[in-house]
């Protein structure tokens, strides 16, 4: 077993491509393919599975992944002694959920690419239900997820921004002249929204359920930008965060109902490993991190 297989196992982890993993590691394909070949066949077992286009870790794989990360961690943290003040250098796993991604993360990107060119970064898009397990498989360095406060034992959790969730409809829906709503105002409405399990999916049924209305009709979506695309062609009301629909809201194509989902609190979290070793290169992006995403919520207050 070579310490270079290793390294090219926790590239394909984290890009679930061998394309992308070879490019990044400035391999041809076939190399990585023939260096996870050679490892499978010397551990026994099945690292990934290959489903059709789609790449996934074995259950295999994710067991053996958590002892990869802690050897190679193990080894970034003993160059980085040797190495105390040259350039960052190095490979950083982040992954979000849409909103985030489109919304608040790439002026993030943009500065920590500036101070530290020499670093490779990886975003993995992933749903806010899988972010988690993201940090636990080491398939991910830092997550950002969008949800209520967080509490965790494993995860250190850092709140970055308070995001301000309303509901969204195109001007000439019948409810977008009032002034005032109610929640009973909504009987036989329908709403576009998240899939059942999306934590503010979660968020939006609990008024509803507390007071027992039912009349309601739901068009479940993925994607952010499909509930907003349908919302602005009339087909419903759309449930988002507040900055996915500015630009749209600024245009007059939508129009903000008043009326809130109440006691609602939710924030753009930093989260990562509470175990894992923080690499400069990791230390540096979380403190950039807070650098940009907090600046955002300061000119919120302004």
């Amino acid at each position: 077993m070579e310490l270079r297989q290793l390294n090219t196992f926790r590239m394909v982890a984290s890009t679930l491509n061998f394309s992308r993993a070879a490019e990044v590691l400035n391999y041809v394909p076939s190399n990585v393919t023939m260096q996870i070949k050679a490892l499978e066949e010397e551990l026994g077992v099945r690292l990934f599975d290959r489903l059709g286009k789609q790449l996934v870790l074995t259950t295999a794989g994710k067991r053996f992944l958590t002892y990869v990360q802690g050897v190679l961690d193990k080894l970034d943290e003993a160059r980085s002694v040797v190495h105390d003040n040259e350039v960052l250098s190095g490979t950083l796993t982040i992954s979000a959920n849409e909103v985030v991604c489109a919304y608040r993360l790439p002026a993030l990107f943009q500065r920590f690419r500036s101070q530290h060119p020499g670093v490779r970064l990886i975003f993995r898009s992933v749903s806010n239900q899988q972010l988690k397990q993201a940090l636990f498989e080491g398939t991910a360095d830092v997550v950002f997820i969008l949800d209520e406060p967080l509490r965790s034992t494993g995860l250190a959790v850092e709140p970055m921004l308070e995001e301000t969730f309303r509901f969204f409809a195109a001007p000439d829906h019948p409810l977008a002249k009032r002034t005032v709503l109610r929640l009973e105002d909504f009987h036989g409405e329908v709403f576009l929204t998240n899939e059942k399990g999306c934590p503010y999916r979660t968020m939006f049924d609990r008024p509803f359920e507390k007071e027992g209305i039912d009349s309601i009709t739901y068009l479940e979506f993925q994607s952010a930008e499909a509930i907003k695309q349908c919302a602005i062609s009339g087909i419903g009301i759309a449930f988002l965060p507040e900055i996915v629909a500015e630009a749209e809201v600024g245009r007059g194509e939508l129009v903000v109902l008043p009326w809130q989902v109440p006691d609602l609190h939710v924030y753009t979290h930093m989260v990562w490993h509470k175990d894992k070793w923080l690499s400069p290169i990791m230390s540096s992006f979380i403190e950039a991190a807070r650098e940009v995403l907090v600046s955002e919520e300061e000119n919120k207050t302004v």
